[in-house]
């Protein structure tokens, strides 16, 4: 008898986000496939889950995942999850479920939390139609990376460490023109969740003055014809 794989998603900052279903998939789970088993330990205390672990991450995840694979097939039901967020969005979980896929096991993906969703919708930009990049190459195309995004009309979406936030900025600004609309967002659902909203110019600006702290998503208003809209408050904090 076949099991199953499920995808669970965990909260990005705040506890209380996490589903009730969740909970459930994850008591009941015969493993836990944990990226950080230390930072999942916490959040299983929290909720009184039990389940045994084990470690599934970007190092060790093509060695594993036949032994993860045969397990299933043996009818084990076993979940997986990131240190926070949705596993496969810029975490492990392609891969485990690729392989499922190709050979016929059952996927199920529970809907949940994720950094760039927020983010997004809070920037105030155009949400109908985006493009998520996750973190852009730190080298090797980097450049021609970031001048396709500035040539999309869509808005884009980008993962960044605080440290590299504002050289990050800067290249956005070079590449897209100073005026054009942009969003930063940190810490979402955290004790210090903010939004800065102005354009990269004053964004740029502002970071390489203010060095932030903690997880970074940037959303960057898409090329239009008209030019940038205009805004009425130079710099906006939320």
């Amino acid at each position: 008898m076949s099991g199953k794989l499920y995808i669970v998603p965990t909260p990005v900052g705040n506890l209380a986000d996490m589903a009730p279903r969740a909970i459930e998939v994850l008591k009941q789970a015969n493993l836990i496939l944990a990226e950080d088993t230390r930072t999942s330990a916490v959040l299983m205390q929290k909720f009184g889950i039990s389940t045994p672990m084990a470690s599934h991450h970007k190092y060790n995840e093509h060695d594993t995942v036949g032994q993860i694979l045969d397990r299933i097939e043996a009818g084990d039901t076993i979940a997986l999850v990131s240190d926070a967020g949705t596993p496969g969005i810029s975490d492990p979980g392609f891969l485990l479920s690729r392989e499922c896929r190709r050979r016929d096991i059952p996927v199920e993906t529970l809907p949940g939390p994720t950094a760039f969703v927020p983010a997004l919708v809070n920037s105030g930009l155009p949400c109908d139609r985006f493009v998520f990049e996750g973190f852009l190459p730190q080298k090797k195309g980097r450049a021609s990376r970031i001048q396709a995004l500035a040539e999309d009309d869509r808005t884009f979406i980008i993962y960044e460490s605080p440290l590299r936030l504002a050289k990050t900025l800067q290249q956005l600004a070079e590449a897209c023109g100073p005026e054009r609309e942009a969003a930063v967002s940190r810490e979402i659902s955290k004790l210090h969740d903010t939004t800065h909203r102005g354009t990269l110019g004053e964004l740029a600006q502002y970071f390489s003055q203010n060095q932030p702290r903690g997880e970074i998503v940037i959303v960057v208003e898409g090329k239009t014809e008209k030019g940038p809209r205009q805004h009425v408050n130079k710099y906006k904090e939320a």
